[in-house]
C-alpha cells in the first residue's frame, strides 16, 4: 500500500468566526483501512463532507482517486460509496428492491444490477431476509443492507460515519468483519470515522486522532505508542514469591530490595517499582524473557508474568491528557 487514493493539503473549514477543521494534512494509501478518532465536534464529519464534495473548504486542497471534490463533485461520488450514521431507506421496498433502485440512480444495467444486489446481500447475510420490507429490518441489518447499498456501485473507496451505532456486539462483530474482508479481497479503501476506540483497534491499519478541528496525531498503534511512550513503550507486570521452600507471596518492598536492583540492571529495563505485591518495569523493548530469568537466577519464584502493550485506549487517553502539546510534536 504506496499509492495514495486520497490526499489532503492544509484543508481548512470555517462556519462564521468558528473553525471546524484546521490546517488538516493527510495521505490514505490505497486498499488501506483508516479510522478519523475523536469526540463529536472534533471535525470528522466536516471533513468527510468536503471529501465528497458536499461542502466547499475555506482552504486547502483536497484529491480523491486524483479529482477535485469541488470542482468534480459527481464524478467522485461515481467512485466514493458513503454509508451515514443513519440510513434511509424505502421502508414499503424489500431490501433487494432498495438496492436495485440505488443500481438504477447509478444507471447500471438491469441484468448486471439484479446479479450484484443477490450477491450483495449474500455477502452481508441478508439473503434469506431480501424479499422482506425495509421498514421491519433491526438496525443492525438495516446498516449491512446498507452497506450492500454503498457497494452496489462497486466503488474505489467507502466512507463509514460511526456505522457501528445502536447494533449488539455480535452484530458490530460482524460488521467489522466484514469490513475487513471487503478492504483486504478487493482492495477497497475505507475510511472508518467512530469514537469506538476498541472498535477502531479492531480493523484499522492506521488511526488519525481528531481534536479541535486539529488532526493531532496520526500512524499505526505501534508508531504512535513509540511516539507516546519513547522511552518505555512495554510495560510488565511480575508477582513474585520469596526466596525459601515456602513459596510466600512477596508482598513489601524490603521483601524484594536485592530483586529491585538485579531488574534495574537487565538490558531493556527503564524504571522497575514495587508496589501492591508486584513489580511494574518499564522497558524500551521486550525484555520479558530477561526478567524471567533474572527473577529464577535470584532465588525468588514468579507467581504471574504479564507484558502490556499499549492499546489505542491508552494512546488516546494520553494524547488528550497532553492536549495540544503532543498535537506540536505528534
Amino acid at each position: 500500500m504506496n499509492e495514495p487514493i486520497i490526499t489532503i493539503s492544509g484543508l481548512t473549514k470555517r462556519y462564521g468566526t468558528q473553525t471546524a477543521v484546521d490546517g488538516l494534512d493527510l495521505s490514505i494509501q490505497k486498499g488501506e483501512v483508516f479510522g478519523l478518532l475523536g469526540p463529536n465536534g472534533a471535525g470528522k464529519s466536516t471533513t468527510i463532507l468536503m471529501l465528497l464534495g458536499l461542502t466547499e473548504p475555506s482552504a486547502g486542497k483536497v484529491s480523491v482517486c486524483g479529482l477535485d471534490p469541488t470542482v468534480s463533485p459527481i464524478e467522485v461520488k461515481k467512485r466514493v460509496g458513503y454509508l451515514p450514521d443513519d440510513v434511509g431507506f424505502y421502508d414499503s421496498r424489500s431490501g433487494l428492491e432498495n438496492l436495485l433502485y440505488t443500481a438504477r440512480l447509478n444507471r447500471i444495467p438491469k441484468e448486471v444490477a439484479y446479479s450484484r444486489a443477490r450477491q450483495l446481500l449474500e455477502q452481508v447475510g441478508l439473503e434469506a431476509d431480501s424479499g422482506k420490507k425495509a421498514g421491519i429490518y433491526s438496525r443492525g441489518m438495516r446498516q449491512r443492507l446498507g452497506l450492500a447499498d454503498v457497494l452496489i456501485k462497486a466503488p474505489e473507496i467507502i466512507i463509514l460515519d460511526e456505522p457501528t451505532l445502536g447494533i449488539d456486539p455480535r452484530g458490530v462483530r460482524e460488521f467489522l468483519d466484514l469490513i475487513v474482508q471487503l478492504s483486504r479481497d478487493q482492495g477497497i479503501t475505507v475510511l472508518l470515522s467512530s469514537h469506538h476506540l476498541h472498535q477502531v483497534q479492531q480493523v484499522c491499519d492506521r488511526v488519525g486522532l481528531f481534536v479541535g478541528g486539529r488532526l493531532i496525531a496520526e500512524g499505526n498503534i505501534g508508531t504512535l505508542s513509540s511516539r507516546l511512550f519513547a522511552g518505555e513503550p512495554f510495560l510488565i507486570e511480575a508477582g513474585v514469591t520469596r526466596p525459601g521452600k515456602e513459596q510466600t507471596p512477596a508482598t513489601r518492598e524490603d521483601e524484594v530490595l536485592p530483586l529491585l536492583s538485579t531488574l534495574r540492571q537487565v538490558e531493556g529495563v527503564s524504571s522497575v517499582s514495587f508496589a501492591g505485591g508486584a513489580f511494574r518495569i518499564g522497558c524500551s523493548r521486550d525484555a520479558t524473557s530477561a526478567i524471567a530469568r533474572a527473577v529464577i537466577q535470584s532465588g525468588y519464584g514468579l507467581t504471574h508474568l504479564q507484558k502490556k502493550i499499549y492499546g489505542l485506549d491508552d494512546i488516546y487517553h494520553r494524547y488528550f491528557e497532553g492536549g495540544e502539546s503532543y498535537g506540536k510534536t505528534a
